[in-house]
């Protein structure tokens, strides 16, 4: 299921005191992230949580600042990672996609923290502009209701 296909995301309910989370994004492409952080907040202000931004230089970046989120003494209840790798004519692009999605993967399985992923991987500019707009149906909106989700699981399974 494409962006465009899903049903336009609504904040679910997360048991507890309202979240705090940590967005890490990689606004090489400005206005794509900026689009999908727009979608996020959205969702996460719906929500009543609280959030802080964290630029990185790229994709390949963000998973390793949240692992240094991780060791530091700030406390996060959930993570949602923005970025955005569009094809270019090298195999370069697989090899960040590959590694980013692992390692965001990677961190979530060892640290077992709540983590939405709006990580665009797209062959073209406008493909990422589409799953970034103002019009509800956004992936970072997305990102931001399944980490949402992922903390209520947490809080309920008395993980949190």
């Amino acid at each position: 299921m494409s962006t465009i296909d899903a049903p336009i995301p609504v904040a679910p309910v997360v048991q507890g005191p309202p979240p705090r989370l940590l967005l890490v994004r990689a606004p090489y492409y400005q206005a794509v992230i900026d689009g999908t952080t727009r979608g996020a907040k959205r969702i996460l202000d719906e929500a009543g949580a609280s959030y802080e931004t964290l630029d990185v230089a790229g994709a390949f970046e963000i998973p390793q600042a949240i692992r240094i989120a991780l060791r530091g003494t700030e406390r996060f209840d959930g993570f949602v990672a923005l970025g955005c790798v569009v094809r270019g004519e090298t195999d370069h692009y697989d090899f960040i996609c590959q590694a980013t999605m692992g390692g965001l993967m990677n961190v979530a399985l060892q640290f077992g923290i709540a983590l939405g992923s709006s990580l665009l991987t797209v062959d073209t500019l406008a493909q990422a502009v589409a799953r970034s707009g103002d019009d509800g149906h956004n992936n970072g909106a997305e990102a931001a209701v399944a980490a949402l989700r992922q903390i209520d699981a947490a809080r309920r399974l008395g993980a949190a």
